[in-house]
C-alpha cells in the first residue's frame, strides 16, 4: 500500500464536458428484449449515457472543460506549468495527446505535459502526481484533464457490458494555497486480477489483424464481440470491490484524522448504482453525504469522480470541505484520497 501526504496542495476549479448525444438505455434494445433491458438497467441504475459522436475524441471533451474553466476563472494561461492528460481513449499511440493540448490550449512552451494510462482509479493517480510535482514549488498552476470515450470500447452486442459505459471530460486546475492544509494518498493494484476488465488485442501483444476485429459470439449466453472490444467478469469484480475498498477506505478515513461524521461528501467511483449502494451501507455512510451522477451519465471510467463533483456539488462547496475520493476497477487498480477544497469554482457542464 503506498500511502503519501502532502501540505498546501488543493483544487480550486472544476469544469467538466459531456456529449450532447444522449442515450437513453431502457430503449438501447437493438440486439436484446426489452423485458431484458429493463431488468439490467433498474440493477446497474443507469438511465441515460452520453456517447460522442464520430469524430469527437476525449481530448476534445477535455479542451471544452479547460477551455469554460479558464474563462471562468480568469486564469493566466502563462502561469500554467503543468499539464496531465489522464485517458485510456487518447487521439494517438503517438505522441502523447497532452502535448497535443498543451499547444492546442496556447500553454507555453514552459509547460510540462505528460500522459497517464490508467482506468477507473486514474483521477486520484493524477491527483497524487499533480500534487507531489506542486509540493516541489517548481509549479505555479497546474492542469489535470481526464477524459474517456468509453462508448468505443464495449460491444453493444454483449449484455454484460453494453448498458453501462458513457463519455465525458474533465479541467481540473491545482494550485498551492495554505488553505488546504494536509491531504491523504492510498495507491494499490493487483496484477493478478488483469483479466477481470481487459482487452485481449490491438496493443503490441496482440496486434491487430482480420481475425481480432471479427466479431465472434464468447459465452453460452449468446454474447458477442471482437478481440479488440473489452470484456469484464462482473461477479468477481464486485467479489475485488467488496473485498478491498472497505478496508483501504477506512485506513485512509483514519490517517487523516476523520471520520464519517467529519467528511462533507463520499464521491465513488460510479461503476454501478447495486455496488455502490452496497458500500455505502457497508461503511455505514449517510447517503444524503454519497452524492451519485450514474442514473445521468452512467460509468465514465475515471472521468466518474470528477464529473460527480461537477455536475452534483456545484453550489455544494462553499467554504471549506472535506472530500473522500475512492477509485477502483480496471488492473485491477484502487485508490482513496481524503482532500480538502476551499470555495472551489465549479463550471457550468458544458454540453458538446
Amino acid at each position: 500500500m503506498a500511502n503519501l501526504s502532502f501540505t498546501n496542495i488543493g483544487i480550486t476549479g472544476l469544469a467538466a464536458a459531456v456529449p450532447k448525444n444522449t442515450i437513453d438505455n431502457y430503449n438501447y434494445t437493438l440486439y436484446f428484449d426489452k423485458e431484458d433491458v429493463k431488468e439490467i438497467v433498474d440493477k446497474v441504475g443507469i438511465k441515460e449515457r452520453r456517447f460522442a459522436p464520430e469524430g469527437m475524441c476525449a481530448s476534445d471533451l477535455c479542451f471544452a472543460a479547460a477551455e469554460q474553466l479558464i474563462q471562468d476563472m480568469a486564469i493566466n494561461k502563462e502561469e500554467i506549468d503543468l499539464l496531465i492528460f489522464v485517458s485510456q481513449t487518447p487521439d494517438y499511440k503517438m505522441p502523447a495527446t497532452s502535448i497535443i493540448l498543451q499547444h492546442r490550449l496556447g500553454l507555453g512552451k514552459h509547460t510540462a505535459a505528460f500522459d497517464i494510462s490508467l482506468g477507473c482509479s486514474a483521477f486520484i493517480y493524477g491527483l497524487s502526481v499533480v500534487y507531489g510535482l506542486m509540493q516541489s514549488g517548481g509549479f505555479r498552476k497546474a492542469l489535470l484533464l481526464d477524459g474517456e470515450t468509453r462508448s468505443r470500447v464495449y460491444s453493444p452486442k454483449d449484455r454484460k457490458t453494453a448498458f453501462l459505459f458513457g463519455d465525458g471530460g474533465v479541467a481540473a486546475l491545482i494550485e498551492r494555497n495554505d488553505k488546504f492544509g494536509e491531504s491523504f494518498f492510498s495507491l494499490n493494484s493487483d496484477g493478478s486480477l488483469s483479466d477481470l476488465i481487459k482487452m485481449d488485442a490491438g496493443g503490441y501483444r496482440n496486434p491487430s489483424s482480420v481475425e481480432t476485429l471479427t466479431e465472434k459470439v464468447v459465452d453460452e449466453h449468446g454474447n458477442i464481440r471482437t478481440d479488440e472490444q473489452g470484456y469484464m467478469n462482473g461477479a468477481d469484480v464486485f467479489n475485488f470491490v467488496l473485498s478491498e475498498i472497505p478496508k483501504n477506505f477506512k485506513s485512509v478515513l483514519e490517517k487523516s484524522g476523520n471520520t464519517n461524521e467529519t467528511i462533507d461528501f463520499t464521491i465513488f467511483h460510479q461503476a454501478n448504482d447495486y455496488m455502490n449502494a452496497y458500500l455505502a451501507k457497508k461503511l455505514k455512510l449517510d447517503l444524503e453525504k454519497v452524492p451519485s451522477c450514474i442514473a445521468q451519465f452512467g460509468n465514465t471510467s475515471s472521468v466518474s469522480i470528477p464529473l460527480t463533483i461537477a455536475s452534483q456539488l456545484q453550489n455544494k462547496l462553499a467554504g471549506s470541505k472535506k472530500l473522500m475520493l475512492c477509485g477502483f476497477g480496471v488492473g485491477m487498480s484502487w485508490a482513496t484520497a481524503q482532500i480538502n477544497v476551499e470555495d472551489c469554482c465549479i463550471s457550468n457542464l458544458v454540453e458538446l
